[in-house]
């Protein structure tokens, strides 16, 4: 991996307005940038870029992330590419340790170009197949969407690529999937009598392979081997001939197969793509809400279907954020989307998705199929199926919504289901120096959680001001959320790691997170206005001594409750007087704390 370290030197020195400016026009508007989405069309800008945080985000798409990530986006470079690009415009050198060896580089390049020779190969096979042809044909395909996606046919040859190849014995094409070396090391072709479907890359660099038989054997589908440049779980069909559409639509279409994105794509839906022979992974949807803010699944209407469709949910969830949409079409038993549109035509898929299932209505449908939720015990059983989907979500307005829609579905108080799952709607801390008619400050009502959520977004804000709370941060309490704990630990390691950290370089420091996308939402949500540094201090500050004041308060109320001997009300004097010194401490700053009533202890 490329060292963190180099990777915010980097961002450092680069100007993400200068970065961004090169493809999008920029107009200055207040601290920030504005400019028409590259992402998405619109009329309006909504697309911001902060030269402070040194970050972009749109707020008609979601699109968002540093000058790394808006390479990655617009220009569909690799990560390690982008990262190249920068610093050579930087005039720094990635370190060569950090990257590939330099075999290892070469060896990939070289499979690229072994899969590119196969996939033109393939390509030309086609033409000399009529077999091939007429089963395309049959499938209602015509030869510019064949040509559009690159389809080829593998003879039904034992060793067909050797005409391809100068050096069939080349282990390159091991490799890359397209041989196989058996017993006595005797080699042959993995894809024989197949139709091809060349699998490529967001750049349309080819990395694996589809292929499906003419006739009824089995397997029906044989797709490429995991290699060194083939990952099922973080590729996507059709995703390079549908970026875009996606971009122009808005949206995107995820079906379950090949044929189903080709005849989707004839029929006018260009932005349909397709899981390879695996379930929708968060990594997918992740990569196409980078793209569109939302991702239309339609899957067929089988049982098969049904359970793509709840996995495509679980996945989602974790990666959602308030401004996204997903939604869930489930197409009558026995069609997909390629039989629908050959029988009834393009209209008819666009019936069945303007009835598609919104995210809550399928997360309800999902948690109450096969219970009767007129019945206790069903309901009980619904609200437990709930849990581990809402505790993957990040938090915010999305979640909130999910849990009020499970409460009204259970008949269950959706407080009674916050406190059962341990779960505390994102809230935002109250302006500075707000103070009730009689002068005292306002009673903030904020759980310790919505604290320590707000003092996250704002280091996220202002990483610099991590070191000036290391005390605060180390000293924090991990038994009210252990989770947000361990991200304010991150942010604040992320933070302090840079002489000079912003956002941008914070988050693509924990991209690697596992909290990575909820840092980025929050992240976005601040630049809506202009932002202050001394504001964000003062506002930290109070909300540290916030916390602390509620930890004495909660064991305050434990003795008071609790234990009734005489150093345990010693010990409730000496808290009082903790809980005097840090009202002291806020004095004139801003007031995030919630007074409680307290009962000291008096036998």
């Amino acid at each position: 991996m490329i060292p963190q370290g180099f990777i915010l030197d980097l961002l450092a020195r680069v100007d993400i307005v200068e970065v961004v400016g090169r493809y999008v026009a920029l107009k200055k508007a207040g601290q920030n940038y504005l400019g028409l989405c590259p992402f998405h069309g619109e009329k309006t800008p909504s697309f911001t870029v902060s030269p402070n945080k040194q970050f972009f985000h749109c707020f008609g798409c979601g699109a968002h992330g540093s000058a790394i990530g808006f390479l990655m986006d617009h220009r569909g470079l690799t990560y390690v590419e982008a990262i190249q690009e920068l610093a050579q415009g930087a005039g720094l050198t990635v370190p060569q340790e950090s990257l590939r060896s330099g075999q290892e580089a070469a060896s990939n390049r070289g499979l690229s170009e072994v899969l590119q020779t196969a996939a033109d190969f393939y390509r030309r096979q086609l033409k000399e197949s009529p077999a091939a042809i007429e089963y395309l044909k049959s499938r209602g395909l015509t030869g510019a969407i064949a040509a559009r996606y690159a389809l080829g046919y593998a003879p039904d040859s034992w060793q067909a690529l050797k005409s391809a190849f100068e050096n069939y014995a080349d282990p390159r094409l091991v490799d890359a999937g397209l041989v196989i070396t058996g017993e006595e090391n005797k080699r042959y072709d993995r894809f024989r009598g197949r139709v091809m479907y060349p699998i490529r890359n967001r750049r349309g660099s080819v990395i694996g392979f589809g292929a499906r038989v003419l006739d009824a054997s089995e397997p029906k589908y044989l797709n490429s081997p995991e290699t060194a440049l083939y990952h099922k779980g973080q590729e996507l069909y059709g995703l390079f001939e549908a970026q875009e559409a996606i971009r122009n639509r808005g949206r995107v279409l995820v079906c379950e197969g090949y044929m189903d994105v080709i005849q989707l794509a004839q029929a006018g839906f260009g932005e349909a793509v397709a899981a390879l022979g695996t379930a929708i992974t968060a990594h997918h949807v992740t990569a196409l809400f980078r793209l569109t803010p939302h991702v239309i699944f339609a899957f067929d209407g089988d049982s098969a279907g049904r359970k793509a469709a709840r996995r495509a949910l679980e996945a989602t969830l974790p990666v959602i954020g308030d401004e996204r949409r997903a939604s869930f079409v489930l197409l009558p038993d026995g069609e997909d989307p390629d039989s629908l549109i050959r029988e009834h035509g393009p209209g008819a898929l666009e019936a069945e998705l303007s009835r598609a299932h919104s995210l809550s209505q399928w997360f309800l449908r999902c948690i109450g199929e096969g219970r009767d939720l007129e019945q206790p015990e069903d309901r009980a059983a619904a609200v437990a199926a709930a849990r581990p989907m809402l505790e993957s979500m990040p938090t915010g307005a999305l979640r909130m919504q999910l849990v009020r829609a499970l409460g009204e579905a259970t008949k269950t108080p959706s407080q009674d289901i916050e406190t059962l799952f341990g779960l505390s709607p994102w809230r935002r801390l109250p302006p500075a120096r707000e103070t009730l008619p009689g002068g005292e400050p306002a009673r903030a009502g904020k759980k310790v959680e919505s604290l320590k959520r707000r003092l996250l977004q704002r280091l996220l804000a202002f990483p610099g001001l991590a070191r000036e709370f290391n005390a605060q941060i180390a000293a924090l309490a991990v038994d009210g959320d252990a989770d947000l704990d361990r991200q304010l630990a991150e942010v604040w390691r992320a933070g302090t790691s840079a002489a000079s950290a912003h956002s941008g370089a914070v988050l693509e420091a924990l991209s690697q997170s596992q909290y990575i996308s909820e840092y980025r939402a929050l992240a976005a949500r601040d630049l809506h206005g202009e932002d202050d540094e001394g504001l964000a201090k003062e506002e930290l500050r109070a909300g540290f001594v916030a916390i602390e004041e509620e930890r004495v308060r909660g064991e305050m109320d434990r003795i008071a409750t609790e234990d009734m001997s005489a150093p345990a009300r010693e010990r409730y004097r000496e808290l009082a007087g903790q809980l005097a010194e840090l009202k002291r401490a806020r004095t004139g700053r801003p007031t995030v704390q919630e007074p409680l009533d307290k009962h000291a202890p008096t036998r």
